[in-house]
């Protein structure tokens, strides 16, 4: 075969990207160690000046905890434009797969902004005010709490739709998928109320356990659907 043949012949296969179960994993490791590390922080209410003394008695434990919340945003996007790509290759065509892409980006850019806004309020706590330090630490936690599940749920909903309309998951994987993202949005509210915070943790870790579910069960071609999925599917696909 001439290498004019083999580039046609790679052009014309169809390109699923990387698998993501890599991504996913590393991700998971990231995000893990990132809230472990930040554990036993200040929390939204707790007192100004009980915050500027955490953050200037543990700044190294911050410094790690934003380094790694970083750098858990980049295998997270990468996750979610090689799923996306996957879902077009198995001939999704409608918009929750771009959705899905949206909200992967989205929940990338606040746990990174979360990570960034964490390094800020540790390198400048000796410096700070107890108003100032507060500010800090309510930002990192809204972007890394409500302003990273919810886009996360985002993601998750995109890619559990139509795994559920085109049986390209098991039925019980897309549906928990959807329950997973239901509890994500719901912690919209959790910026009005704490009545709801335990919609964090579900979307949070029950969103990556369940990317690493998808990262294994997903079909990287049609090739290797069921047969039941091989059938015509409804309009609404």
């Amino acid at each position: 075969m001439s290498a004019t043949d083999t580039r046609a012949d790679r052009r014309g296969r169809p390109q699923g990207g990387p698998p993501p179960l890599a991504p996913a994993l590393a991700y998971g490791a990231l995000m893990i160690a990132s809230v472990a590390v930040s554990a036993g922080g200040p929390q939204p209410g707790t007192p100004a000046a009980a915050t500027l003394s955490y953050a200037q008695s543990h700044v190294g434990q911050l410094h790690a905890a934003a380094v790694l919340a970083f750098g858990a945003a980049m295998p997270l996007a990468i996750w979610a434009a090689t799923v996306y790509r996957r879902l077009r290759t198995l001939g999704v065509t409608a918009p929750g797969a771009v959705i899905g892409l949206a909200g992967g980006i989205l929940a990338a850019a606040s746990i990174a902004l979360s990570g960034l806004l964490t390094w800020v309020a540790a390198d400048t706590a000796a410096d700070s005010g107890p108003a100032l330090a507060r500010v800090v630490f309510d930002l990192s936690f809204a972007t890394g709490a409500a302003g990273f599940v919810v886009p996360l749920a985002l993601l998750i909903a995109g890619v559990a739709v139509p795994s559920l309309i085109l049986r390209l998951t098991p039925k019980p994987l897309a549906w928990t998928g959807l329950v997973i993202a239901a509890a994500g949005m719901l912690s919209t509210l959790t910026l009005l109320t704490s009545a709801l915070d335990a919609t964090l943790p579900i979307g949070r870790f029950g969103g990556l356990i369940w990317i690493i579910a998808v990262s294994v069960l997903l079909p990287a071609s049609r090739h290797r659907l069921p047969a039941a999925a091989g059938k015509p599917a409804p309009a609404a696909a």
